[in-house]
């Protein structure tokens, strides 16, 4: 099977290679690229790249000019990293079609899952048609769910959320995010109507609920105890 091309660019070479190296490891091909201008020599000579990492503040080409030129031609799935948490730098990526915006520092583990998550997002991954963790099985073609073997019975928006859960285990979740993959983006209703949701799937769960962390002002977050 071939590898996914992932284009790791940022001017600190210590950044690349930590990147690289992490997901070299978890069977990723990596291409790197010092600047902004590389990283668009780059894109317009390789073929099938699943997915950008790509860094806000560089010399010749800010992550952003990056941004608007790669989305005239393409719709690749973009995740900028940036030393400032500022909404408003949030605010422009996202109007400029970026898809994760992760600030520095961050754990590699999570941008690794964040990279997973996207891609099967984009069907670029094959669905897992099985997903399991602590104790928790999640069968998506037969829609069941065993916890410790036993089948508990979930309304379709609690299997969906779920599994939304497993499949971004340890990742934070906000409400919005997640109105977003489970209720669609053309939901408009509260945000509370996944507070709802999760209070009867945690209480359908019992002690396995305690997996779905509340994280206050944000959201939550699936996390399997040591």
């Amino acid at each position: 099977m071939e590898k996914f091309k992932i284009l790791v660019v940022d001017d600190e070479s210590r950044m690349r290679k930590i990147v690289k190296d992490f997901l070299t490891k978890r069977d990723y091909e990596v291409l790197e690229a010092a600047d902004g201008e590389q990283a668009l020599d780059i894109f317009y000579e390789e073929k099938n790249i699943a997915l950008i990492i790509l860094d806000v503040m560089m010399p010749k080409m800010d992550g952003w000019q990056v941004c608007r030129e790669i989305r005239k031609e393409s719709k690749v799935p973009i995740i900028m990293l940036t030393a400032k948490a500022e909404e408003q730098d949030e605010l422009l990526g996202f109007e400029l079609g970026v898809d994760e915006y992760i600030s520095k520092p961050f754990s590699l583990k999570i941008l690794v899952a964040r990279v997973e998550a996207i891609l099967r997002r984009t069907n670029q991954l094959d669905r897992k048609e099985i997903l399991s963790a602590g104790g928790i099985v999640i069968d998506k073609a037969a829609h069941q769910v065993t916890l410790d073997g036993k089948q508990v019975e979930l309304s379709y928006k609690e299997f969906e959320l779920l599994s939304y859960f497993l499949e971004n285990q340890g990742i934070a979740l906000s409400r919005e995010k997640i109105l977003n993959n489970v209720w669609n983006y053309d939901y408009f209703g509260d945000a509370r109507t996944i507070d709802t949701h999760v209070k009867k799937l945690r209480s359908k769960m019992g002690d396995k609920g305690e997996m779905i962390k509340t994280i206050w002002g944000m959201g939550y977050k699936f996390e399997v105890g040591e």
